[in-house]
C-alpha cells in the first residue's frame, strides 16, 4: 500500500453523529439495503464522470468500461464496492462524506424524534445512503481519486463511526471510489457471493450500468488459483427505454428509491414512450412523503435528464412547472443535444413542448390517483395540497383540470378535512344553484362558526371552508369550474341567485326600505370605520357582520402582506346588520344618540371579532362594553 501523507483527524457535523448513531443501532429494518444505498451512489458518480466527460473527454483517462464491482473477503469479514466514476478530492471527501449539504438539515434534525420506526421513514425521505455503511459494518475505508487529479492526490478514508474520522492523501492509480466496509460480528451473511448476488437483483436490477461480481471458480488440485473474472449480475439496461409489459411494479419502485434516494415507495407512476415529432421516454414518479425543502422554492428541483440514455443533468428544472416541483422522475431525449445546458434548456422550444406534454401527464396520473385510490390520494393531498394551489396561478392553461384535483373543507362534514372536490360539491348542489360558494379565514373553527354562513346553513347550502394562507390568493386566480362561478360569501352584496324565492326577494327590498333611516343613523355612528351600512341578507341570528368590498383584499392577503413589509390598500368594512334581531330592534329605539353611538361601535368590534380580525382601539371597546354592564347593573 502506498505512505499516507496529510494524515489527520476531523470530527463529523453534529447531524452526522446523530444520523451515525441512529444508523448504528439499525435504523433501516432491513439492514441489506445498504448495498442498495452504496450502488445507488456508485451509479450517480458515474453519471456524474459521463457528464463532465461531455466537455473533458480527457476525465475518461482512455475511456475505460464505465462499471461498478462488488467483492468480498470471507477471512478477512470485507465487502469491498468499486466504481470508475467522477470520484473525490481531498476536499470533496470532507465535505461529502463529513457533512450532510443538503437543503432542509435543520429541519430534518428537528423532526428526529428518536423513536427508531418514525425515524426510519425520516431518515430514507431525506437521502443519507453513503451511512447506511455502519449498520453492517463497524469500520468503513474510502479510496478514492477525482477523474482528472494526479494517481498522487489520491484519498484515504476512515471511520468507525463513533464521531471521527481520519483523512491521509495517498496514490490511486485508478479514479474513482473503492469503499471497503469491515462487518460488525454477527453480520458475517454478507460476505458470500450468493447473497450479495440476490440483493443486487432484487435492489439493484435496473441500474443503467454493468454491476460485476467475482464468478465463483475453485482451482483443479494441485493447480494454481485461476485469474480472477468477473461476471455482470444486473440487467445493466435503462429502465425507461424498456416496454411497459416487460417492467414488474418491484422494478420501478426500487428504481425510484434509486433516483428519489427515498425509503418508501412511490405512490404513483407513469412510463411513456412519445414517437413523432418529438421523441422522448419519461418515468415520472409521485412521491409518498413531501420532501423537507418542498416550501423553499428556490431549493433544488426537477427530473433526471438524460440525452440519448447519456445522462446530461441531475436536476432538470424546465420539464415542469414549479408547483409540480415535487414530481420525481427522468426524462431521455433523442431531440436535445449531448452538450445542452440550463440555459438553453430555458429557450430550446422543444423543451416547451415536452414540458407542456409531460404536465398533462402527472395531471392525469393525480386524476387516475384521486378516482381509483381515493384513501391514497388523500395521503397526497396532506402532503402535497398546499404546492398544488400554486398551479392556477402558474399554469392557465391547465386551470380546470388543476381545479379538478383541488380539495376543500366545507359545511358538509364536521372535521375540517380537505376531501371535498368541487365536481363532489356540485353533485350536491341545490336545485338551481348556479355558484360555488365559499368563505376563507385564519382557521377552521373561526369560519365553521362565522355569522357568514347562517343563511346558508338556513337554505342548507353547502359552502367551502378555506383555511390555508394561501386560499384568498388561489381563489383571486379561480374564477369558476364547470361552468359555475365562484363567490366569496363574505365579500360585496349576496345574492342567492335562483335560491332565493321572489317572495324572499320582494320582502328583503322592505324591510331594507323600512330600515333606511336606522341605517343613515348608524352610518353617522360609526363614521370613517366604514365604507357602508345596509340590512344584512346573509343572517338569521347574529345582530351584525362585517363584509369585504368586492374589490378590496381579504384578511388572508392583508396579514401575507403585513408580514413581508408590503404596504397594505387602504379600505373600509360594510357593515351590515340583521334587522330581525333584539340587539338592533333594542338599536332602533334608543333616544339617546351618546348611548346609540356606544351600541353601534359595541357591534362593529363584536361584528370585527367575530371574523378573526383585531380591533384597532381595543381600550375603547371595553370601556364601552363595561359602561353598558354599569348602566345594566343598576
Amino acid at each position: 500500500m502506498s505512505v499516507e501523507t496529510q494524515k489527520e483527524t476531523l470530527g463529523f457535523q453534529t447531524e452526522v453523529k446523530q444520523l451515525l448513531h441512529l444508523m448504528i443501532h439499525s435504523l433501516y429494518s432491513n439492514k441489506e439495503i445498504f448495498l442498495r444505498e452504496l450502488i445507488s451512489n456508485a451509479s450517480d458518480a458515474v453519471d456524474k464522470l459521463r457528464f463532465e466527460a461531455l466537455s473533458k473527454p480527457e476525465l475518461l483517462e482512455g475511456g475505460a468500461e464505465l462499471k461498478i464491482r462488488v467483492s468480498f473477503d470471507k477471512d478477512a469479514k470485507t465487502v469491498t464496492l468499486e466504481d470508475n466514476g467522477i470520484g473525490m478530492s481531498r476536499d470533496d471527501a470532507i465535505t461529502h462524506l463529513g457533512t450532510i449539504a443538503k437543503s432542509g438539515t435543520a429541519d430534518f434534525m428537528k423532526n428526529l424524534s428518536g423513536d427508531q420506526k418514525k425515524d426510519s421513514h425520516l431518515i430514507g425521505q431525506f437521502g443519507v445512503g453513503f451511512y447506511s455503511a455502519f449498520i453492517v459494518a463497524d469500520q468503513v475505508e474510502v479510496f478514492s481519486r477525482r477523474a482528472g487529479l494526479a494517481a498522487s492526490e489520491g484519498v484515504h478514508w476512515s471511520s468507525k463511526g463513533e464521531g471521527e474520522f481520519e483523512i491521509a492523501t495517498v496514490d490511486k492509480a485508478d479514479r474513482g471510489t473503492r469503499i471497503v466496509l469491515h462487518l460488525k460480528s454477527g453480520e458475517d451473511e454478507f460476505a458470500d457471493g450468493w447473497r450479495l448476488r440476490n440483493i443486487i437483483k432484487k435492489y439493484s436490477d435496473h441500474i443503467a450500468l454493468p454491476i460485476e461480481l467475482p464468478k465463483e471458480q475453485a482451482a483443479a488440485e494441485g493447480e494454481e488459483a485461476p485469474a480472477q473474472e468477473w461476471e455482470v449480475v444486473n440487467r445493466a439496461s435503462a429502465l425507461w427505454t424498456r416496454p411497459r409489459t416487460e417492467v414488474k411494479d418491484e422494478e420501478y419502485q426500487e428504481f425510484y428509491k434509486h433516483i428519489a434516494h427515498d425509503y418508501e415507495n412511490p405512490l404513483s407512476w407513469s412510463h411513456n414512450k412519445v414517437e413523432g415529432k418529438l421523441e422522448y421516454s419519461s418515468l415520472l414518479y409521485v412521491p409518498a412523503r413531501a420532501p423537507f425543502d418542498l416550501y423553499q422554492r428556490e431549493a433544488p428541483k426537477g427530473l433526471k435528464l438524460y440525452v440519448q440514455r447519456v445522462f446530461v443533468m441531475d436536476q432538470a428544472e424546465s420539464f415542469l412547472p414549479l408547483y409540480l416541483r415535487f414530481i420525481k422522475g427522468v426524462v431521455d431525449s433523442n431531440d436535445l443535444s449531448l452538450n445542452v445546458s440550463r440555459e438553453i434548456l430555458q429557450k430550446d422550444p422543444i423543451i416547451d413542448s415536452m414540458k407542456s406534454a409531460l404536465t398533462k401527464r402527472v395531471l392525469d396520473m393525480l386524476e387516475k390517483l384521486a378516482k381509483n385510490e381515493p384513501e391514497q390520494y388523500k395521503g397526497f393531498w396532506k402532503n402535497f395540497g398546499q404546492v398544488m394551489k400554486e398551479g392556477p396561478a402558474e399554469d392557465f392553461a391547465n386551470k380546470e383540470k388543476i381545479a379538478g384535483l383541488l380539495r376543500f373543507a366545507s359545511t358538509h362534514g364536521d372535521d375540517g378535512e380537505q376531501n371535498v372536490s368541487l365536481a363532489e360539491y356540485l353533485a350536491r348542489a341545490k336545485e338551481g344553484q348556479d355558484k360555488i360558494y365559499y368563505l376563507t379565514g385564519e382557521t377552521y373553527a373561526q369560519v365553521k362558526n362565522s355569522p357568514h354562513l347562517e343563511v346558508f346553513r338556513k337554505k342548507g347550502i353547502e359552502v367551502l371552508l378555506l383555511t390555508d394562507r394561501i386560499d384568498e390568493w388561489l381563489m383571486s386566480y379561480l374564477s369558476d369550474f364547470d361552468g359555475k362561478s365562484f363567490v366569496d360569501v363574505a365579500r360585496g352584496d349576496l345574492d342567492l341567485g335562483n335560491l332565493d324565492s321572489e317572495e324572499d326577494k320582494k320582502a328583503a327590498e322592505e324591510v331594507a326600505k323600512s330600515k333606511e333611516g336606522l341605517v343613515e343613523r348608524i352610518k353617522t355612528a360609526l363614521g370613517d370605520a366604514v365604507s357602508e351600512v345596509r340590512v344584512s341578507h346573509r343572517l338569521t341570528d347574529s345582530p351584525a357582520i362585517l363584509a369585504i368590498g368586492e374589490q378590496d383584499l381579504g384578511m388572508q392577503m392583508r396579514q401575507i402582506l403585513q408580514a413581508s413589509g408590503q404596504k397594505v390598500p387602504d379600505s373600509k368594512p360594510i357593515f351590515e346588520f340583521n334587522p330581525a334581531h333584539p340587539l338592533i330592534e333594542k338599536l332602533d329605539g334608543e333616544q339617546s344618540e351618546e348611548r346609540f353611538g356606544d351600541l353601534s361601535h359595541i357591534l362593529f368590534d363584536q361584528a370585527a371579532l367575530a371574523a378573526g380580525d383585531s380591533l384597532k382601539d381595543p381600550a375603547a371597546y371595553v370601556r364601552r362594553l363595561n359602561k353598558l354592564l354599569v348602566e345594566l347593573s343598576v
